[in-house]
């Protein structure tokens, strides 16, 4: 703890981002990174507090309190050192993660917390900028094979975990290139795949094999894989989306979200889409207030839609009690459900909460004209939340463009799931044990996967801890790093995170 009074003597300095009239007319990234000098102060205000409960709050166990001190103390090489121990991409959590760790902050209970997220974020940019970042491939090899199938940010950690241990790994991705929602579910205002394909070319110099256009359990079965590796790990995401059962589904220019959102990505990255869905010159309905609906909002607006309006299920969330963002509902430590506006939300466009669509309505050509909503109230039955409709409520909307992003009910079941025939859970999830092994023998499961739909933090953690476990499978022990002791140390400390949240 470099200044043990920074947190009295400095005030939070908040991300910065591009304007609004300037970052609409394009694709590039919306954070402005701080100065260096700045960050450094920002570092200070960290405590060191002698229960540091940002550990617990981050699903990594990033050691925060180490970071920030390093760069107060101008120790940017070292800093990232103590980044990698625990987080395999930070360029990737830095900037698409909601930061529970903030939420967690011991100065938070009264002050605004610690710029954590903006920390990490500029630490690893920086060791880029000044080279740091090499391929780290491992001395010696093991002689097993793994397979990885999915190469979103699950499949990516554990693929590089698992390589660094000397297994020889091949990730397998049915997109024609790596990365899964980083690559083409997140635009790129958020997260610039520059960000993705330096990650890869590190991991390819490492040693990690990628097969792209391969659609497992299509053009690979499940037989096949278990015979040509020692261990399979899926990590192929929750990806079946929630449809919306009204009349007019079928309607020209109603779509999910993830149709919509990698197109626009695929071009952006130099590819050509025939009958590329567009939001230009269109009234744009969202259905679904989370992040991926803000990701269809962000979007549309930089492809010129004539208006925007995003529809959300629930009742609109209260307001913070504190400077930290807490309430009376989530105080400090949980991270607090309150009323947000994204970036995306920011640069323009309508937002109804306790909203229901009860009807999409079309033209004679069988193209989406108008939506049918009423509203709703919430109440408590049966020890549990219900919904009724308001009467009278009722409302149309004009709609060019209906957008549904509603959230995953787990991963597609037909292919590689059927094949293999792994055991699924209520929710439709992959079965894992306190290892990552599945019900069958040499499978694995990590990520949203076996969690269901939650964050890409998460997703991290799960990828290298279930590096851990194939790793132990396979040689009996294992060196590489588990959060398992420090969780069970913190055990009474730990809390609930925003485990639902869109990527």
């Amino acid at each position: 703890m470099g200044d043990d009074r920074g947190f009295l003597k400095y005030q939070r300095q908040s991300p910065v981002y591009r304007p609004v009239d300037e970052r609409r007319g394009d694709f590039r990234e919306i954070p402005v990174q701080m100065a260096k000098d700045e960050l450094e102060i920002q570092g200070a205000r960290c405590m060191d507090c002698g229960i540091p409960f940002c550990h617990t709050g981050c699903p990594l166990g990033n050691i925060i309190p180490d970071f920030n001190d390093l760069i107060y103390q101008d120790n940017w090489r070292e800093a990232i050192n103590r980044l990698h121990a625990t987080n395999n991409f930070p360029e990737f959590t830095g900037r698409i993660c909601p930061a529970p760790c903030e939420a967690a902050c011991v100065l938070g209970i009264t002050d605004p917390p610690v710029t954590i997220k903006n920390i990490e974020m500029a630490i690893i940019d920086h060791a880029w900028k000044e080279g740091w970042i090499t391929p780290e491939p491992p001395e010696t090899r093991t002689g097993k094979k793994v397979a990885v199938v999915g190469s979103g940010p699950a499949g990516l950690a554990a693929a590089q975990q698992l390589n660094r241990a000397g297994h020889d790994v091949v990730v397998f991705e049915r997109d024609d290139r790596p990365g899964g929602l980083l690559m083409y579910g997140i635009p790129d205002f958020k997260m610039e795949k520059n960000h993705v394909y330096r990650r890869i070319e590190q991991m390819e110099a490492e040693g990690i094999r990628f097969q792209c256009s391969v659609n497992i359990g299509q053009d690979i079965t499940g037989d096949q894989l278990l015979a040509d590796f020692d261990a399979v790990l899926l990590a192929i995401g929750s990806t079946h989306p929630r449809d919306l059962p009204v009349s007019g589904r079928d309607l020209d220019g109603v779509h999910f979200a993830m149709e919509f959102l990698p197109q626009q990505n695929k071009v952006i990255a130099g590819d050509t889409i025939s009958d590329q869905i567009l939001a230009t010159g269109k009234n744009v309905i969202v259905i679904g207030g989370g992040d991926t609906g803000s990701d269809c909002i962000g979007t549309s607006i930089r492809q010129g839609a004539k208006s925007i309006a995003q529809f959300e299920l629930l009742n609109r969330p209260g307001q913070a009690d504190t400077s930290a963002g807490h309430n009376r509902d989530f105080p400090w430590p949980y991270y607090p459900m309150i009323f947000r506006t994204s970036t995306s939300q920011e640069e323009g466009c309508d937002r109804a909460f306790s909203i229901n669509t009860k009807e999409l309505i079309g033209d004679d050509h069988g193209q989406i004209k108008q939506l049918k909503t009423i509203d709703i109230e919430w109440y408590t039955g049966e020890n549990r939340p219900k919904m009724r409709e308001v009467p009278g409520s009722e409302k149309l909307w004009d709609a060019d463009l209906v957008l549904l992003a509603m959230g995953f009910l787990g991963p597609e079941k037909p292919g590689i799931i059927e094949q293999l025939g792994v055991e699924l859970d209520g929710r439709g999830n992959i079965v894992a044990q306190d290892d990552y092994h599945t019900s069958v023998d040499r499978v694995f499961a990590a990520g949203d996967g076996r969690r269901g739909q939650s964050l890409v933090v998460w997703a991290l953690a799960e990828g290298r801890e279930a590096a851990r476990g194939i790793d132990c499978f396979l040689m009996g022990q294992s060196d590489l790093p588990t959060l398992k002791t420090r969780h069970d140390s913190l055990a009474g400390y730990r809390m609930p995170l925003p485990g639902n949240a869109s990527k």
